[in-house]
């Protein structure tokens, strides 16, 4: 075993290190041609610095000091992976003790859902979806007084000139107020959940510009700061010294704590509850200010000066853009090479920032709230598979814990429906609670991702070690896909649903069966499961191999393949084609297993004649790349990327426009790296030349580095 892993280990190197040209990439030119620049005032494109758990997002001056300029837009958050809150709870309303709606499966079993029936929202299911929700943990922002005292307007700041340095990690601001040059840095430590910011402007010393930190109460709504409440929560502090504040914070049974240390000189005045204000002297024209946030006390006087911040943020982003993966298309004659080279860019750091927690992150990273802060696990391949392709794969397995911490939970859902094994959440929060809804509790996409994670770490460490990481949570995931697969007796085979709501979820979920890509997912996450028994010397399952047997064909209509078993009408009825091209999945990250290519090929070039493609989503378009390159229409893989159609746009910062209350969405941002990735790179099988998912017609020239083959 241990010469086959080697071999296998081996095979993996080489291929991960192909590139067009033995020249190396210049990674800094690569890098640093796609820094972003801002001109003006530009509510529609703050800019973020993190580390993964933690995130800080600014307006033009470098902080948050006009965040009711971005309250419809982008909201200006301060948040992390552990910051949560619980509102008061006197009903004892708890997942728990809710009364589930009881469904009856296709041989008339009773199955209890956390339905919502007709989205009717009681007190109770709004209590239960909103809490816990992410918890806003500060927000730090500039105080501009004008010469007759009054506050500053956005309007008045002028000649604003903001870089985000992609290759340092920084956000360098520069504007003028009162005709007064004002300098700016603002830098997030890789260590720990803290920001420095070093400011530079003769309005220090004029006693026009200070510093305030104001923290809200919690809540789920998208601002992720509630102002209203300031009796609901407290903020005491202790000031160790004359340059130090620390802060102890708690909102009804939820307690953190932040510290602040700036330089000497300055002093720290209450201004309102919960507001504080940050004065320089009047001697100097530069302020340095480094505030921490922790679930755990912190010293002020052990906080990094604001030199070693920055030096440990230089250090941390360099070595980030030069280990891992890199493409460069700057060789191409396709003029769009530097927009997708731009989205590859912005998206491998927007990632890195929001991403990278303990905990899978939610649509809007950690930017602010959507979904009251939770997170969505069918979303979690979407937001980090791609770490792994692109050799950062320890991002990915930062979050894998989570799998492991709710296991109990999760093999109760399983259990209170009659299945074996473990069934995890849709919608949920660290504690692994489901989410009442009339959507997530039957969706079943998500339920084979462990074993794709688990998958792609063995791709990179193929050892015993990783497999006895993730066997248990591989095996109990495999258990409940065989035991949910239901034998009809009538078509002697094993069917997936009713009751299920599919990844295209305009299908009814007490009439669908069957879906394409479920189908097709199934079949390859129980085989790859057998393989982990395998490898581990256990004998493969008896009842995973009965499933994968007997499992149901995919449904097909002529030369198509049928979205679900239980819409014959998918390509005559034009309602059906909306929402997810779900059915291009079954041959996309899921290597298609049974998938006919020449029935795949005529369902894709349908699809894009014909689908309604403003009421998409941002991982479709990646979705449909990998699709297109697996069945050699390369041309297909780049237009996707690059669609001009509403939510496949890529704004200057980065983000992807979904609509109101969704301006950011980073499942679109991790789906595009995996998806250049794999045509990159390729995938196993793939054609032996240099980059298999993109045109061989001497418009694009790919060079890339350190990325690995996709399953």
């Amino acid at each position: 075993m241990k010469t086959v892993l080697r071999i296998y280990f081996h095979s993996l190197v080489l291929l991960s290190v192909s590139t067009a040209s033995a020249e190396p990439i210049d990674r800094h030119a690569l890098v640093t041609r796609h820094d972003v620049v801002l001109n003006q005032f530009d509510a529609q494109n703050p800019l973020s610095v993190g580390n993964g758990q933690f995130c800080f997002t600014v307006d033009a001056t470098g902080l948050q000091t006009f965040p009711e300029a971005f309250e419809k837009t982008t909201p200006l958050g301060t948040l992390s992976d552990w910051g949560w809150h619980t509102s008061p709870n006197p009903n004892g309303w708890s997942i728990d003790t809710f009364k589930f709606k009881e469904y009856t499966n296709l041989v008339g079993r009773a199955m209890p859902y956390a339905d919502v029936p007709h989205n009717v929202q009681t007190p109770e299911i709004k209590w239960l979806r909103a809490n816990p929700h992410r918890l806003d943990l500060g927000q730090i922002g500039f105080v501009f007084k004008k010469s007759d005292g009054s506050l500053a307007q956005t309007n008045d700041l002028t000649d604003i000139r903001q870089k985000l340095d992609l290759w340092q990690g920084e956000i360098i601001s520069h504007f003028k107020f009162e005709g007064q040059s004002v300098e700016v840095e603002t830098i997030c430590d890789p260590q720990s959940d803290a920001i420095a910011v070093h400011v530079k402007s003769s309005l220090l010393r004029q006693g026009q510009l200070a510093i305030q930190i104001h923290f809200p109460y919690g809540t789920g709504e998208v601002k992720t700061a509630d102002w209203s409440q300031p009796e609901a929560h407290q903020t005491i502090l202790s000031q160790p010294e004359s340059n130090m504040v620390e802060f102890h914070r708690q909102l009804d049974n939820d307690v953190y704590f932040a510290a602040a240390k700036w330089s000497d000189g300055a002093t720290l005045k209450t201004v309102a509850q919960h507001q504080f204000e940050i004065t320089p002297g009047k001697s100097t024209d530069e302020l340095e200010l480094v505030i921490a946030f922790s679930t755990n006390e912190i010293a002020a006087n052990n906080l990094p000066s604001l030199a070693a911040t920055e030096s440990a943020s230089q250090k941390k982003w360099q070595q980030f853009w030069q280990a891992g993966g890199a493409i460069d298309l700057s060789g191409s004659k396709d003029p769009r090479w530097f927009e997708l080279e731009r989205r590859i860019v912005l998206s491998q750091y927007l990632t890195a920032i929001q991403d990278a927690g303990n905990n899978p992150p939610q649509e809007t990273g950690l930017t602010y709230n959507s979904w009251e802060g939770k997170f969505h696990l069918e979303m979690h391949f979407w937001h980090e598979a791609h770490f792994a392709l692109w050799n950062r794969v320890a991002l990915l397995e930062k979050s894998l814990g989570f799998y492991k911490n709710i296991l109990p939970r999760a093999e109760g859902t399983a259990k209170k429906q009659g299945y074996d094994g473990a069934r995890w959440p849709k919608m949920t929060s660290p504690n692994g609670a489901e989410s009442p809804s009339p959507v997530g509790p039957f969706l079943i996409w998500e339920e084979p991702h462990p074993i794709f994670y688990a998958e792609l770490c063995y791709r990179q460490h193929p050892d015993s070690v990783t497999l006895k990481k993730y066997s248990d949570i591989v095996f109990a995931t495999a258990d409940f896909m065989a035991s949910y697969a239901t034998w009809d007796e009538k078509t002697q085979r094993y069917v997936l649903g009713p009751v299920l709501q599919c990844a295209q979820e305009i299908f009814p979920k007490d009439h669908t069966l069957n879906p394409t890509f479920e189908l097709t997912y199934w079949r390859w996450a129980l085989e790859t499961a057998q393989s982990w028994r395998t490898r581990l010397g256990l004998p493969r399952n008896e009842k995973w191999g009965a499933v994968l047997k007997s499992l149901a064909p995919l449904p097909m209509s002529g030369s198509k393949y049928l979205f679900t078993e239980t819409t014959p009408d998918s390509y005559t009825n034009p309602k059906w084609n909306a929402d997810h091209p779900a059915v291009l999945g079954a041959l996309s990250f899921v290597p298609g297993p049974g998938v006919d290519v020449a029935t795949m090929r005529n369902t894709l070039d349908w699809i894009w004649q014909n689908w309604n493609w403003p009421d998409t989503w941002g991982w479709d378009y990646p979705m449909i790349a990998m699709t297109a390159a697996r069945l050699g229409e390369t041309d297909h893989a780049i237009d996707a990327l690059l669609l001009d159609t509403p939510k496949n746009h890529y704004a200057l910062n980065g983000h992807v426009y979904q609509r109101p209350g969704l301006t950011i969405y980073l499942p679109a941002n991790g789906g595009l790296l995996y998806a250049t990735a794999l045509m990159a790179a390729g995938w196993d099988g793939a054609p032996k030349r240099n980059a298999p998912g993109f045109p061989d017609n001497g418009q694009w020239h790919v060079r890339w580095e350190n990325l690995s083959v996709a399953p």
